[in-house]
């Protein structure tokens, strides 16, 4: 009864990928939110879409640089502060910046490369510490599919950095450095980054709320596969969406409507998504089948 809701009451199988769907205020936040997300083993991750500066990239915001610095640190018996470009190890003429910027006032800004460094953001000294025989600099530059396997065997294997940079990869991302600034990633790039930093390895459901956000197509069959990859692990996940995608892809659907606010609160469906596009007795289902039979036919 939570909000809206009039007394809506549903079993949610485990196991599987559930999407929770209707129109926007049908209670759908309300269901999921006020009675399956603070349980023991749920793990929620919400819409809002990461922000990032321009001394953040994908190994601060993921956690990744800590045990990098600190095998670093191992490797070559100094203090982990030293490699990071935002605390002993920086540059002092760019201060890790790795770039110069310039205001011009009523103009653009313009940024150059750092003479000092060469954009490389770290001090001379610290760049002659090696790991694997690649300095801080060359690492933060690999792509993520290429230090999955730096990370992953002999002397530079790193457990934690190696379980992260897997479910980077998972998500799509291995073409991104592991130094990028957040500022040039797209708003897809940094949905999937926020799920690949969220998904909870220790929870045995996931709930998504609105994962499409920003996501372009090619995106969203990036995250379906990685739907089906955490359901095949054999995790729960509840997906809160109004991505015809996603619904189409679901193994059960939990329609909530018939309307929004005090028009909504009510369970309008509950089933397979052939189902629901079968008794078309719904906005969603409608719309639904009309997706599929699109998507049919554009094949």
């Amino acid at each position: 009864n939570t909000n809206n809701l009039r007394g809506v009451n549903v079993d949610i199988p485990l196991g599987c990928l559930v999407v929770v769907t209707g129109v926007a205020g049908s209670g759908k936040s309300s269901l999921i939110h006020g009675s399956v997300a603070g349980r023991d083993g749920v793990a929620v991750i919400d819409q809002s879409v990461i922000k990032g500066s321009r001394r953040s990239s994908p190994a601060t915001y993921t956690g990744l640089l800590d045990p990098i610095r600190k095998a670093f640190a191992r490797a070559n018996g100094v203090k982990p502060s030293l490699f990071s470009p935002n605390s002993e190890g920086a540059c002092q003429i760019c201060s890790g910046a790795g770039v110069i910027y310039t205001d011009l006032a009523m103009m653009a800004g313009v940024a150059t490369t750092c003479d000092e460094c060469g954009g490389r953001r770290f001090r001379g000294e610290v760049l002659e510490y090696r790991l694997g025989g690649h300095d801080i600099s060359e690492v933060l530059a690999m792509p993520i599919a290429d230090a999955v396997d730096f990370f992953g065997d002999g002397e530079t294997r790193v457990p934690a950095a190696h379980r992260m940079l897997n479910r980077l990869v998972d998500v799509g991302l291995g073409y991104l450095a592991l130094g990028q600034p957040l500022t040039a990633l797209s708003g897809g790039e940094r949905q999937r980054l926020k799920l690949a930093s969220e998904l909870d390895a220790s929870s045995t459901i996931q709930v998504l709320d609105e994962p499409t956000t920003g996501l372009h197509p090619a995106d969203v069959q990036q995250l379906l596969a990685l739907l089906d990859r955490i359901v095949d692990s054999g995790k729960s996940v509840i997906v809160i969406e109004h991505h015809q995608a996603v619904m189409a892809h679901a193994d059960w659907i939990i329609d909530l409507g018939p309307g929004a606010g005090n028009a909504g609160g009510l369970l309008t469906f509950e089933g397979t998504p052939t189902k629901m596009v079968e008794q078309r007795t719904t906005i969603t289902g409608r719309h639904l089948a009309a997706y599929t039979t699109g998507t049919r036919s554009n094949k």
